[in-house]
């Protein structure tokens, strides 16, 4: 059985439920903290509602690896949305640090409440105002996500094995967050050091980990856990080099982000890198100078045309099918249930090829 468009469907509007019931329980344990706390528990869930959902799949079917059944489908995929929550704090701090105006097609949490704090007239900055509540707000999910793990009812020594992996992950994620921003404030990036942020950044936590708490919240063994870390982690990394390429070359009306937002952002990536070693001298200077400054129309065209010339388009290319066909190597070798071999080929494919 594949495991199909449909169900991945039916999947995410079930965990969107558990998401909103978590998100409910919260807005009532806040409601005698008036109007200001009913805002940023809006935000929350406005920050949890949408996405692709790979996270908390790839859970769900690390778990699956081990059990053939689920003994408590309710539990598991509480503890599945935990990673969604984990992955919304990290979004919302991201738009921030990275200066983004926009998420999905919205405005970024920083820049709702300062619209807001401006729109009601209030003294003070306004950019310092959303700039706290975007704070205050990721911090929030990120202590929600701890909290639904715990709490998720599955039995509590294997939820304390989950949470191991899920404080490596966490750890991660946030190291990895600052490399890209000591990367970006001196300018320059190795493609070697570009991978390394990817890795952590994104690669680890999006598929790697994900897994490793599903496999753990089922009492996986450690050969298990090895192996879903062989196909996990190159996975991982194919996504983000696919996510490199969108956040240049992707279409504004799908990804929900203006056209190369990446570059006026000066996300030194691993795209970018290549490109910078393999373009010619005076491309390779205007795409460097070009990072990090508002770019039109024209200047993305350019800067794209400079990024395919280079080579590095088709060789991030190569490498996403060089990491996938590893990764799915490694997953029919893998000691895991048939049903979750089928479903992680194809949730494999979903991240790796997708256009949004």
């Amino acid at each position: 059985m594949t495991w199909d468009p449909a169900q991945q469907s039916a999947f995410a509007t079930t965990l969107q439920s558990a998401l909103d019931a978590f998100v409910d329980e919260q807005a009532a344990r806040l409601l005698p903290l008036g109007g200001d706390a009913d805002r940023l528990v809006a935000a929350a869930r406005e920050s949890v509602s949408g996405g692709k959902r790979l996270r908390a799949s790839f859970c769900y079917w690390g778990y699956r690896a081990v059990q053939e059944q689920v003994a408590d489908e309710t539990a598991l995929v509480r503890a599945a949305a935990s990673l969604e929550l984990l992955h919304a704090s990290a979004l919302v701090h991201d738009d921030y640090m990275d200066a983004s105006a926009t998420r999905r097609g919205r405005p970024a949490t920083h820049k709702a409440f300062e619209a807001h704090h401006r729109t009601q007239g209030w003294t003070g900055s306004p950019e310092q105002y959303g700039a706290a509540a975007a704070i205050l707000l990721g911090d929030l999910l990120l202590s929600w996500a701890d909290e639904l793990l715990r709490t998720c009812g599955l039995p509590h020594a294997e939820v304390r094995d989950a949470l191991a992996w899920f404080d490596a992950t966490r750890s991660e994620v946030i190291a990895g967050q600052f490399l890209d921003v000591s990367v970006q404030a001196r300018g320059r990036s190795t493609v070697e050091q570009a991978m390394q942020v990817l890795r952590y950044k994104s690669a680890k936590y999006s598929v790697e980990r994900p897994l490793h708490v599903g496999a753990a919240l089922a009492g996986a063994r450690p050969e298990v856990v090895a192996a879903l870390s062989a196909f996990g982690l190159p996975i991982g990394e194919a996504f983000q080099l696919r996510d490199d390429l969108l956040g240049v070359f992707g279409d504004p009306g799908v990804t929900g982000k203006p056209a190369g937002d990446d570059l006026s952002e000066g996300k030194r990536t691993v795209l970018v890198a290549l490109a910078l070693e393999g373009a010619p001298a005076d491309e390779a200077e205007l795409l460097d100078r070009s990072l990090g400054r508002p770019l039109d129309e024209a200047a993305v065209a350019r800067l794209r045309t400079v990024i395919e010339r280079s080579g590095a388009q088709a060789e991030v290319e190569r490498r996403i099918t060089t990491l996938t066909d590893g990764a799915l190597e490694a997953l029919a070798a893998a000691p895991v249930t048939d049903a979750a071999r089928d479903a992680l080929r194809s949730l494999a494919e979903a991240a790796t090829q997708r256009v949004v």
